[in-house]
């Protein structure tokens, strides 16, 4: 046998001595935690969380709420605070669509949560917070609509139901008149089949909204103009139902023609 070979058998043998002699294999386990000092460290977390958002150093205070979420542990029932004021956080910070992730959070996974309501309710603000023009994609204003709706339905007499209908009629009324003047895109340019769609639908879709009034009101001219006394009838008849208070409603709409 080679020397080498000997010095391999002699450090084989000498490990399995040590290993098979009663020495134990060094555990590389994480080590215990302490519930205690656990709790500290989320309970001092929390208060600096809570100072940073109440100063308005938002940028700061979502990155302790995400630590915090990650030090509760999953009985804690600030849970549903956390993600409430981590959303408040980027909202406050510009960054909406991550501020609806928290807000949704809180509404659909702590239902029964008494900030639920509020959650849902600036879920819906953030996405009308980033629809700024009528005239652009109304991707985000459909989403805020269909939020705030979702509020009115699953919350109808909280307090954030209260706000949420006062935003729901505003978004609504934005887009009426974006879809009001597409209509008036085509009256103006004579192709009176394409703006009666627009009207049409307008009326359908949003028929409390002062543009649905405005295109009731078009659309019996319309008629009239085109020889369709009986649709102009009908469009009287919805005028007179959603909007009794027009200006001359008896003269757009005689009685002997509605």
């Amino acid at each position: 046998m080679t020397l080498r070979s000997l010095l391999v058998c002699g450090m084989l043998a000498l490990a399995a001595c040590k290993l098979g002699g009663g020495a134990s294999a060094p555990n590389l386990g994480p080590a215990p935690v302490d519930p205690e000092l656990a709790k500290q460290k989320a309970d001092s977390l929390w208060q600096v969380g809570l100072k940073q958002f109440r100063q308005g150093a938002f940028h700061s205070a979502s990155e302790t709420f995400q630590r915090v979420l990650l030090e509760f542990t999953p009985a804690d029932p600030r849970i549903p605070q956390a993600h409430f004021y981590l959303g408040e956080s980027y909202f406050g910070s510009g960054s909406q669509l991550q501020a609806v992730r928290e807000f949704r959070k809180v509404s659909d996974e702590y239902p029964s949560n008494p900030l639920a309501p509020d959650a849902l309710y600036r879920a819906g603000d953030a996405y009308a917070t980033l629809w700024k023009k009528p005239q652009l994609d109304p991707s985000y204003g459909q989403s805020a609509i269909a939020t705030f709706t979702e509020l009115l339905n699953r919350y109808p007499d909280s307090p954030a139901a209260a706000k949420g209908r006062t935003q729901l009629a505003d978004l609504q009324a934005k887009l009426a008149y974006k879809e009001w003047e597409n209509a008036r895109y085509y009256l103006r340019n004579k192709a009176f089949d394409s703006a009666i769609l627009y009207m049409k639908a307008l009326v359908a879709t949003y028929p409390n909204t002062p543009s649905a009034q405005q295109a009731l009101v078009q659309l019996v001219t319309t008629y009239q103009q085109l020889g369709y006394l009986e649709d102009a009838a009908e469009m009287c008849g919805a005028l007179r139902q959603y909007h009794p208070d027009t200006k001359n409603l008896d003269k757009i709409c005689p009685a002997t023609g509605g």
